[in-house]
């Protein structure tokens, strides 16, 4: 309780941080803000051109589902390298909930991902996909398990990159094969349905939280019904890697400003 007073407390501090972070991604870019839509939208194309010359079934609301959410979960990791690290005047010379730091740069890349989801709901209704029934109520929940799940991610990372400066190479190559491991250019189903899949791998697959969470955006947002199991153990394991990250953020902040 003390850490949501603190933060509580520090409101306006978080507000203006995640207010720099949203100006500063595209400052001086033509298009500024723009890019938000512009860049998953690129990346969809390219990827829905690859999956046609391989011949394999995939629809572009399902792409662009799993590509926007992918996008969401990229930009955290790769922001929050610098979250701690890159403000060295604010950690040496200010007091304030460090966890501010990594935070803002969760909320910030949540505001551009609600953004960007307008794209989908367009793609969604011009392909005749958007399903406006019960399931879609529950958007608001599968988002909820994915922010938890990015900012747990983004305090590890950011306390890692301040004692390692390999990490920002190391995210690189941990997120590459990650994307593969995830359903984002092919349904779940192609994983769970294949016979060439031993058993033990599919529990394996199934604690990747980034699949149960994009198979319940496709769910919700297209198909008009509840997420499966996936979603529910996806939540688990975001929780998980919540308070993993938020104890290992708590042990170690007071040597930041010795570090940065």
């Amino acid at each position: 309780m003390s850490l949501f007073t603190d933060i509580i407390g520090k409101r306006e501090m978080l507000a203006t941080l995640v207010a720099r972070n949203l100006k500063i991604r595209y400052q001086g870019s033509a298009l500024g803000f723009a890019w938000t839509l512009l860049n998953p939208l690129f990346m969809m194309l390219i990827y829905w051109i690859f999956i046609r010359f391989l011949k394999f079934p995939m629809p572009l609301p399902d792409l662009l589902a799993g590509v926007l959410a992918w996008h969401f979960l990229t930009m955290c990791c790769g922001d929050s390298i610098g979250a701690v690290a890159g403000h060295p005047n604010l950690v040496k010379k200010v007091y304030f909930p460090r966890i501010i730091l990594p935070l803002s740069t969760v909320l910030a890349n949540l505001v551009n991902y609600l953004f960007s989801l307008l794209l989908l709901f367009a793609f969604a209704i011009l392909a005749g996909r958007l399903a406006w029934g019960r399931g879609l109520a529950l958007l608001p929940a599968v988002v909820a398990a994915q922010f938890v799940f990015c900012l747990g991610l983004a305090l590890i990372v950011s306390c890692s990159s301040v004692y390692f400066r390999d990490t920002e190479h190391i995210v690189g190559v941990i997120l590459m094969a990650w994307f593969f491991m995830s359903p984002v250019i092919y349904p779940l189903d192609f994983i769970t349905s294949n016979r060439l899949v031993p058993h033990w791998a599919l529990r394996l697959y199934a604690l990747n939280p980034m699949a149960g969470i994009i198979e319940a955006y496709r769910s919700v947002l297209l198909f008009g019904q509840a997420p499966g199991s996936y979603l529910g153990l996806a939540a688990v394991v975001s929780f998980l890697i919540l308070g993993a990250g938020y104890w290992y953020f708590k042990r170690v902040e007071f040597l930041f400003a010795d570090l940065v």
